[in-house]
């Protein structure tokens, strides 16, 4: 059965998700900014890997807002 998650984990998924936004945009800069096609094909490729990750943590905090105490623990 799963546990509510504590505060600081969900500090942790917070500052994760912002980590995994920011990198999807750096690398969507670089693969309209770049000339090399290589590289706009590997920045392509981690647009794809951080939106995931991005996916993966938004889903922890759907199934944690389903079993999360509804008053504030003490």
């Amino acid at each position: 059965m799963l546990q509510p998650l504590t505060a600081k984990e969900l500090e942790y998924i917070a500052d994760s998700m912002s980590n995994e936004d920011l990198l999807l945009k750096q690398n969507a800069v670089l693969a309209s900014a770049s000339t090399n096609p290589g590289l706009r094909q590997t920045a392509q490729h981690f647009i794809s890997v951080h939106q995931q990750h991005y996916q993966t943590l938004l889903q922890a905090l759907h199934q944690h807002a389903s079993i999360a105490p509804t008053q504030p623990q003490n």
